[in-house]
């Protein structure tokens, strides 16, 4: 998959096909906040997350509070957005049912 950082108009678009996810004010990342019923939902969540993260190499940056997980997404070695940090909000988008 490749890790090279998008232009600011091909982030723009992989936004609009994203519902609920912002893009940082740097322009650097875009993050979203998943709501669940209960802790064991938002765990089972970040669960199957993980292990799609594993198979694409790509992993968030997150953090969960009870029923809430947050999620900010970049390439680091890229140094701000490519195609895997799309790719994995769709994924994320899609398990929550969004």
């Amino acid at each position: 998959m490749a890790r090279e950082k998008l232009a600011p108009a091909e982030v723009k678009e992989g936004l609009a096909s994203l519902d609920g996810w912002v893009l940082a004010g740097d322009g650097l990342s875009i993050s979203r906040r998943f709501e669940f019923k209960n802790f064991s939902e938002a765990f089972a969540f970040m669960t199957r997350v993980a292990l799609a993260a594993e198979k694409l190499d790509h992993h968030p940056d997150w953090s969960n509070v009870y029923k809430t997980v947050d999620v900010k997404l970049n390439t680091h070695d890229a140094g701000g957005l490519t195609e895997l940090d799309f790719k994995l909000a769709k994924r994320m988008s899609a398990y929550f049912g969004s």
